[in-house]
């Protein structure tokens, strides 16, 4: 029988309850894949302690990226057959052996990437591309920061915006995560349990500041984050780890600098199949080509996805993290 994680009520991570599932027979446009292994990301949290409302209410299997094989394709599927290697990232669902699944939300993975790295970088990678590419196009000689720079999303980010030609700033927050995101593009990092990220900013930048800020962590680098950006520059809130950022009056955008302000996500990007295609392309050109590093620094059983969890909230894991079914 294959197992699942499965939420029946929202709470930490002892509402993670692993047990047998059927994960059905795929239907018409549908494929059914075994996962060879499953990313861990901060949004599963939200989704666990109801801060993200379950699309479909409960009991819910949490998780939005993964990595298999193909099982089985439903009637009017081309381009897939058994066998072929393919990854994805949904909202929900990953957290199982196997699952059906809309088959135009899979791409195939290439040689020279491993089924751990596809599903470590398909919704970080993704993210880090339109962050990158469509939220604001990082060019050369801009400057940027992102906080969580030892992060999933922040690792692959400051890689990736160092081969565009960036000067590439992050926040972490000990001297090992520092160290970790040195060694993965960014040219200054700032440990902000120590520094002002803000006064440490404007002495980097000789006080041009910056041209974006990326912000995964929300309330507790809100409004300091404003303060590094340039007028007219761009504020892009993509997760709040911390905690939702509290309503603010839209003026403070003005005397910041007549700034813009984002929340974006990563599936209104990839909403259509020609943007899915063209991110999971980009990502899987600079990983091959080794610009991009995607290593995996953790390793759970997912029948240990309570563990995962308690130890990615209290800070205890770096860069990316995979479940293993």
């Amino acid at each position: 029988m294959s197992k699942a994680i499965k939420i029946h009520a929202h709470g930490g991570p002892e509402a993670l309850s692993y047990e047998d599932h059927d994960p059905g027979r795929p239907g018409p446009g549908q494929a059914l894949i075994g996962h060879t292994a499953i990313g861990l990301n901060f949004l599963d949290t939200y989704y666990r302690s109801g801060l993200y409302p379950a699309p479909n209410g409960l009991p819910l299997i949490p998780g939005g990226e993964a990595a298999g094989k193909v099982v089985e394709v439903g009637e009017g599927v081309d381009g897939l057959k058994p066998g072929d290697r393919v990854a994805y990232t949904t909202p929900l669902g990953a957290y199982s052996d196997e699952r059906v699944i809309a088959a135009d939300r899979l791409v195939k993975v290439p040689d020279g990437v491993t089924d751990e790295q596809a599903a470590a970088m398909m919704l970080k990678g993704m993210t880090a591309w339109y962050l990158l590419h469509r939220t604001f196009k990082v060019k050369a000689g801009d400057t940027i920061l992102c906080h969580a720079a030892a992060g999933g999303v922040g690792l692959i980010l400051g890689q990736w915006a160092k081969q565009l030609g960036a000067t590439t700033i992050g926040t972490a927050g000990s001297p090992e995560k520092v160290e970790l995101a040195r060694a993965h593009g960014y040219d200054h990092v700032i440990n902000y349990r120590d520094q002002d990220f803000v006064a440490e900013v404007k002495r980097i930048t000789d006080g041009r500041l910056c041209d974006v800020v990326y912000d995964s962590v929300g309330k507790d680098t809100f409004p300091g984050s404003l303060d590094c950006i340039r007028p007219l520059g761009l504020f892009a809130c993509f997760g709040q780890s911390s905690g939702p950022i509290p309503p603010f009056n839209l003026s403070i955008l003005a005397q910041k600098g007549s700034l813009f302000a984002t929340r974006p996500t990563l599936f209104v990007y990839i909403a259509k199949r020609e943007d899915l295609e063209s991110a999971a392309a980009a990502l899987f050109d600079v990983v091959a080509s080794g610009a991009v590093k995607v290593r995996i620094n953790q390793r759970y059983a997912l029948k240990d996805a309570a563990k995962a969890h308690a130890d990615l909230e209290s800070r205890k894991t770096s860069g990316t993290t995979v479940l293993i079914p």
